[in-house]
């Protein structure tokens, strides 16, 4: 886990505040002293918080837990949903739906109007409306997408919420707070700190400033969920079992190969897509189904007593017998 050096941080501007007239009280502990009139933000306190804030996410990320990232600003907005989607997180970009997090299966009914709606494109209902209909569907489509298309792959509620501008988006730090979820942010000198669990005192109005610190956060997470990949592995394999993975890349597609050899079993998958995570899901998936269908057959010629008929067999095996075979080896 790499984090941005003081060096990093003052070169892409983290230490800018606001006005000395828009500051926040709460705010005194992490500023390190005003100049003409701006605040200077203390970058050994943000470089001590980010990493503190970046191992706590990459536990929740190892975990197989889901992080929401929150930002609606301009300058945020891409720059969050490249890092979000980099590990596979939901965001939220354009406007906060009120009652995100406490009216959560309101959203979900809306979400699953969604795919309701590709399903009737797909099934061909779709071509028996008529043409006002089909215009309101798709009107309706295209909000929906852009408002909750980026949480279409999030069934419950997330473990984490990470923010950027907590004066902006205080709906969500609210709806957070009330379900007792916790609180990442990048929190700016006119901003309030108390509702945040995990402080990250930074600028929050600069794309380069927000880019260092969701670069550190979104690197902690990958190895998070590498190491979960690692540990998901080793829980499906037995330690005596030899297994070997393998990873490429050919015009931008990720391909794993797993190949598990264990006594009298030889197991090999290998997926290839956009997404090494989810290559690597889809492999493994394919050995655990590959296992259990080895499993199957032998519980089946269990039940049938193959083995017992095979010990019989090999007790009423005399020691002239074996002096035959070995002879024969």
């Amino acid at each position: 886990m790499s984090t941005p050096t003081f060096d990093q941080l003052l070169e892409a501007g983290c230490h800018f505040g606001h006005l000395k007239r828009k500051w926040n009280p709460a705010m005194a502990p992490y500023i390190f002293m005003e100049r003409n009139g701006i605040h200077i933000i203390d970058l050994y306190k943000t470089a001590a918080k980010l990493e503190e804030a970046a191992a706590a996410l990459k536990n929740i990320a190892k975990s197989g837990k889901k992080v929401l990232f929150v930002a609606t600003k301009k300058q945020a907005k891409q720059v969050v949903a490249d890092m979000a989607s980099s590990v596979n997180m939901p965001y939220v970009i354009e406007r906060w739906p009120g009652g995100m997090l406490t009216n959560f299966p309101t959203i979900r009914k809306a979400v699953k109007k969604m795919a309701t709606i590709d399903k009737m494109s797909k099934d061909g209902t779709f071509d028996n409306l008529s043409k006002r209909e089909k215009l309101q569907i798709t009107r309706q489509r295209a909000k929906l997408e852009k408002t909750l298309g980026s949480i279409a792959d999030l069934n419950r509620l997330p473990s984490a919420l990470f923010v950027v501008d907590v004066l902006k988006e205080r709906i969500a730090v609210a709806e957070a707070n009330r379900l007792g979820i916790p609180v990442f942010a990048m929190v700016d000198t006119n901003s309030d700190p108390t509702d945040v669990d995990f402080v990250i005192p930074a600028n929050d109005d600069a794309s380069k400033s927000i880019e260092v610190i969701l670069d550190a956060v979104c690197s902690a997470m990958a190895e998070g969920l590498e190491e979960r990949k690692v540990e998901k592995l080793d829980r499906y394999f037995q330690q005596d079992s030899d297994t070997t993975i393998t990873f490429s890349e050919l015009r931008g597609k990720q391909t794993v190969e797993i190949t598990v050899r264990q006594v009298g079993l030889v197991v090999r998958a290998e997926e290839t897509t956009t997404d090494m995570y989810a290559s690597v899901d889809g492999a493994i998936s394919s050995i655990e189904r590959q296992i259990r269908k080895h499993k199957t057959r032998l519980e089946k010629r269990l039940r049938e007593g193959a083995f017992d008929k095979m010990a019989e067999q090999k007790a009423a095996l005399t020691e002239e017998d074996f002096d035959v075979v070995r002879r024969k080896r």
